[in-house]
């Protein structure tokens, strides 16, 4: 990796090898404390996390981990689908020792973080879904938004989204567009994540990544996905913004039949990034539900 690791005041790096790939592990907080791992999207890296990170560390251990194919990750040619990159995290977690940890995803680290809690929920204390809805969003709801996913129709099909991602501006178009205050980012910050999404082997990982989604999820498992008969046990929370152009409120809903205890916020004036853009509502939220005692039957609302 040719770009320096950006510095966080009080974080931590590591390295650890697991399933024959080299990943990234940023830490910080009490080393015995409860875990918390957070699993960054794309197009970006553990530094998504970096205003989030100093909050939770008050309370907890904290763990950034870099999905393979991101950040300071190895990028080797496969391994990006869904359920690859959930069984990186369980091998991660094997490798630290930890039996089980609050998870919080963004995106598609929210799905890879659903994945992970459908597939081990003996490994996941309590999921938090950050702009992103729960695997089983009501088709009535879904189906009029499905045209905000239009970005990812330049990204899936290789070597078509290997060449967007690294050479045109894309994917820092995206980051802008994302937010729901546009004069949030610096040209530096910005720097952070497309100088290293543009290194070939990440332009792939984000190609494979959004190809894998399509041609293992939705291609082949049409109707409703891979886990439209799981039953998620796991305590849940949904996070979206009021101003998500990506996933917007109404499509959080639903999900009762598969879910135990799952409920949703919606925080105002927020875009698509809530890591950037509201750190303290994520940290707020996340102290308070990880505290609360489980209440079975909770389901976000319908």
């Amino acid at each position: 990796m040719s770009v320096p690791l950006p510095d966080v005041p009080g974080v931590t790096h590591r390295f650890i090898t697991v399933r024959g790939v080299r990943l990234h592990l940023a830490e910080a907080g009490h080393q015995d404390a409860e875990p918390v791992l957070l699993l960054h999207s794309f197009p970006q890296h553990w530094y998504t996390w970096r205003y989030v990170i100093p909050l939770l560390a008050l309370h907890y251990r904290v763990l950034a981990l870099d999905l393979r194919g991101f950040g300071w990750s190895d990028a080797p040619r496969h391994g990006y689908s869904g359920v690859s990159l959930s069984d990186d995290v369980v091998a991660v977690l094997d490798e630290l020792g930890l039996q089980r940890t609050h998870v919080i995803g963004h995106d598609w680290g929210a799905w890879v973080g659903f994945i992970t809690a459908l597939r081990h929920p003996d490994r996941v204390s309590h999921l938090i879904s950050v702009n992103m809805t729960h695997p089983w969003p009501p088709f009535m709801r879904l189906a009029p938004n499905l045209w905000r996913m239009w970005h990812t129709a330049l990204m899936e099909w290789p070597p078509l989204g290997r060449f967007v991602i690294r050479r045109t501006g894309f994917t820092r178009f995206l980051l802008r567009h994302w937010v729901a205050d546009k004069q949030l980012w610096d040209r530096d910050e910005l720097d952070v994540f497309t100088d290293v999404v543009r290194e070939p082997a990440r332009a792939r990982a984000g190609e494979q990544v959004h190809a894998a989604y399509v041609w293992r999820e939705i291609i082949a498992h049409p109707f409703g996905g891979r886990f439209r008969t799981a039953r998620l046990t796991v305590p849940t929370l949904l996070l979206g913004g009021d101003q998500d152009v990506v996933i917007p409120p109404s499509v959080l809903r639903g999900g009762g039949r598969n879910a135990e205890n799952m409920r949703s916020v919606v925080v105002p004036g927020c875009g698509h990034l809530m890591p950037e853009e509201r750190p303290a509502a994520i940290a707020n939220e996340a102290v308070a539900f990880f505290a609360a005692p489980v209440t079975p039957g909770l389901t976000a609302a319908s």
